[in-house]
């Protein structure tokens, strides 16, 4: 069955995005949520001429994310952290903790939009996360764990 996303799905797709997904999936779940409808062909031609309009406000967000993706690569973000004698973090280290010292370097990036690459990160050292600024632009920061 195809549907149109009417929001970011992470393991789906992205909002305005034509997918096909199995008939029980979409009736059951996505369509009464108000995930997503179905793309009868009324529906698609109205999509189409959306997306028509967007273009010029969507090429906007790309170059926006593209300058941000720029300053964010140079950025070194340092968390602290409480740690054993042997360097051992007491916890672990998370996508909250990095969205909030990226807002308070002054980039107000959601926590979902960041993954990191390492499991889980127990140790101190230096490690990458992948944040996605736009659906084609995505950029890698380091960062370093210390001990507080």
């Amino acid at each position: 069955m195809e549907i149109i996303l009417l929001q970011d799905i992470a393991s789906l797709g992205e909002k305005n995005d034509i997918v096909t997904v199995k008939t029980g999936y979409a009736r059951n779940y996505l369509i009464p949520k108000g995930y997503a409808i179905n793309a009868t062909p009324t529906a698609k031609k109205m999509h189409k001429e959306n997306i028509k309009q967007r273009a010029h406000k969507e090429a906007k967000l790309i170059q926006e994310a593209k300058e941000m993706a720029e300053k964010l690569h140079d950025l070194k973000v340092t968390i602290g952290a409480k740690t054993s004698s042997k360097g051992k973090i007491f916890g672990s280290v998370n996508t909250i903790q990095i969205a909030e010292k990226l807002n308070e370097s002054g980039f107000d990036i959601d926590r979902k939009r960041i993954s990191i690459k390492e499991d889980l990160i127990k140790e101190i050292g230096t490690y990458h996360a992948n944040i996605k600024l736009h659906k084609e632009v995505n950029v890698t920061i380091s960062f370093e764990i210390v001990a507080e």
